[in-house]
């Protein structure tokens, strides 16, 4: 379990690099290089739109990939997306500026930004199963919250190269050539990232529907058909999560260098520290998962994150790099209370037969509302020159939709599957069947929902 559970890490991490160094790009530099007859704000606009066109694909590679996964198996995911994504990032740092090609250069842009969310849609989906599907049930929160480090490791690495990077060279050479290194680093990344992958195993569950000849002939079809609900409340879900991490790490990092003058390298150690704390936390809190259950630490994240996005926006505005911090700190620990559990939560809510498409598509939705369009919102919202509270309000918004939207859907922890799983006759000192694992949990979840 702890080699599948660190390659997956590893696969994700990866894979977020990729995705993060050109958020913190498009919060640094990307306006006035691809967007240069655009003001300031407008080009900052404009690089978080380009920004979230990787949100929009998500999902789709999600369906794709996630076809693949239901159909084929989940090792092929983990292979395929790693090298899709890997390959665009290398690109973006080759493509050239607005100044070389005019027009062509904002739309290469976009355009492997797209094949950049196609790879990082897929990518979840099939690094979180390898591990939940492995996982025996009383541990399966733990060893499924491995993939969830790799996003903040993977943010570490982008933003500390950026920050390294920014530290030692000009602005001018970081704007002709320093911001394309960490571009370039990726293909590396890439390369350790499928040598790590290559012995891994298929899944139980897998090699379990192979054998019995249930795999889903057309699983997103299937996924739409029977469970357009839950996949609907998944998203949903998810939202505040994104926003969260999103307006800490890119809207933020744009505020605090343009608006309120905070040095790059400072705004950059503060949000890095930060999510350094997060990702301590996340294994921390799987645990608590699989003791009290998934959707208590759900609701429980929800909640702190309405309750805090007013003291968020009142702790930046202060432009004091400790109390930026905490601010930071507070924020993502309220969304790495739900996001912790998500990785064991998502798959038991989907029967395995469509399980990857189903887990996968319901987590990118989620980014959909809260990634691609909280940067482009929220510098929209702080254009004035008093404090942003319109921001706050934005966050707190989405964070009662997905609080509402966690609500409507049912416990999966250890504790409930072994009620749903126990005979009618069974006592409480009965346990349900030793065997009772994912398949069932899928299949009962679902019906539930």
């Amino acid at each position: 379990m702890l080699r599948l559970a660190l390659a997956s890490l590893a696969g994700t991490a990866i894979e977020f690099y990729d995705f993060f160094v050109y958020g913190t790009a498009a919060a640094l530099v990307l306006g006035p290089l691809f967007f240069p007859t655009f003001s300031a704000l407008a080009g900052t606009l404009a690089a978080f739109a380009t920004f979230g066109v990787g949100f929009v694909a998500r999902p789709l590679g999600s369906a794709v990939f996630g076809h693949v996964g239901d159909r084929y198996g989940r090792r092929p995911v983990l292979l395929a997306s790693l090298l899709l994504t890997g390959l665009a990032t290398v690109a973006v740092g080759f493509v050239p500026t607005y100044a070389s090609v005019g027009v062509a250069a904002p739309l290469l842009l976009v355009l492997l930004r797209f094949l950049q969310g196609l790879g990082l849609g897929g990518e979840w989906g099939g690094a979180v199963l390898l591990t939940a599907e492995h996982a025996p049930e009383e541990r399966r929160g733990l060893w499924a919250s491995f993939p969830q480090v790799g996003p903040p490791v993977g943010f570490l690495l982008a933003n500390g190269m950026m920050l390294g990077l920014s530290a030692t060279l000009t602005d001018a050479q970081f704007a002709a050539w320093g911001w394309r290194v960490p571009f370039w680093a990726a293909g590396a990344l890439a390369l350790a990232g499928l040598w790590l992958r290559r012995s891994v195993e298929e899944t139980p569950q897998f090699r379990a529907l192979t054998e019995d000849g249930r795999r889903a002939d057309a699983p997103l079809a299937e996924v739409a058909r029977r469970h357009g609900r839950l996949l609907l409340l998944t998203g949903g879900c998810l939202a505040v999560g994104y926003a969260l991490f999103y307006a800490v790490t890119t809207w933020s990092l744009a505020y605090a260098t343009e608006r309120l003058h905070v040095p790059r390298t400072v705004a950059l150690a503060c949000i890095m520290v930060a999510v350094a704390v997060m990702g301590a936390a996340t294994p921390l809190l799987a645990v608590l998962g699989d003791r009290y259950g998934r959707r208590p630490l759900c609701l429980a994240g929800c909640a702190a994150s309405v309750l805090w996005m007013f003291p968020l926006v009142a702790l930046l505005r202060t432009a004091d790099p400790v109390l930026m911090t905490v601010g930071f700190v507070g924020a993502l620990l309220a969304m790495v209370t739900m996001f912790a559990v998500v990785g064991a939560y998502l798959p038991e809510l989907y029967e395995p037969r469509i399980r990857c498409t189903g887990a996968a598509v319901g987590y990118n939705l989620g980014g959909v509302v809260g990634g691609a369009l909280t940067p482009i919102v929220a510098t929209a919202l702080a254009g004035g020159s008093g404090p942003p509270w319109g921001v706050a309000a934005y966050l707190a918004g989405i964070g009662l939709l997905s609080l509402g939207c966690f609500a409507l859907l049912p416990e999966t922890g250890p504790r409930a599957l072994r009620a749903r799983t126990r005979p009618p006759e069974a006592g409480p000192a009965e346990a349900g069947p030793a065997e009772a694992g994912p398949a069932e949990a899928g299949s009962a979840e679902a019906a539930a929902v």
